[in-house]
């Protein structure tokens, strides 16, 4: 099984409180509540970096399954087991799929708009915030190819509707958190949701998790993907 921490592998530590502390790898000092046990610090900045080959990678794909190029953006290097990369990565992917199921997108600006949104929810929003940021990812996906904004109508329901159809899904499973089991949580659940409301039909699999064995925190057989 693989530790936690980037640097030493050692266990992480959440604490309640935020404190300040200095990126081990850009010497930038910020506010988190998350280390590890021997103070090693990774800010949100560097555990992405990497994050915009995603871009090149999504516009490649044909796949109208949105599981299928999850995996793919899983399996690249800048991608580890926990970590704020999947709040991109969902909706990326999601944007993928619909597109090239028939939705009506600009591909390229959609993406560009899902990184630049994805990068604003910082790793641990699941337990600080009561909101993963897979789940939130949805939402931004929703609001991304429906053109919402603050003052729209109808599809600013649709963007927060959508948000909570993912995080009640992903909180009746409970925790402790695992990126990949809420990927997959939140992604099922805005395949159906798309397919109802806005009526275009992205393809999607049975899901069996490939990635427990890296998991300090499993829930075994809980995990609806084991």
């Amino acid at each position: 099984m693989k530790d936690e921490c980037l640097i030493c592998g050692a266990p992480l530590v959440y604490k309640d409180t935020d404190t300040v502390a200095q990126c081990v790898l850009c010497h930038k000092e910020e506010n988190t509540k998350t280390m590890c046990e021997q103070g090693h610090f990774i800010c949100n900045t560097c555990h992405t970096k990497g994050i915009d080959t995603i871009i090149g990678v999504c516009l490649s794909q044909t796949s109208k399954n949105p599981v299928e190029i999850l995996r793919s953006l899983m399996s690249l290097e800048f991608c580890h087991m926990h970590g704020p990369e999947h709040h991109i990565m969902v909706g990326a992917s999601l944007l993928t799929a619909f597109k090239n199921a028939g939705g009506e997108i600009d591909l390229t600006k959609s993406l560009s708009e899902m990184c630049s949104r994805g990068k604003n929810v910082p790793g641990g929003a699941c337990g600080f915030w009561g909101a993963c940021g897979a789940g939130v990812s949805t939402g931004m996906f929703m609001s991304i190819v429906t053109g919402s904004t603050p003052l729209a109508d109808r599809v600013w329901g649709l963007s927060n509707m959508m948000t909570s159809s993912a995080l009640r899904a992903i909180g009746e499973v409970g925790g402790p958190r695992c990126c990949k089991r809420n990927s997959y949580l939140a992604v099922t659940e805005a395949v159906s949701f798309v397919k109802t409301h806005l009526g275009v039909e992205m393809e999607l699999p049975k899901i069996k998790c490939t990635h427990f064995e890296e998991n300090n925190q499993c829930i075994g057989e809980r995990c609806p993907f084991r």
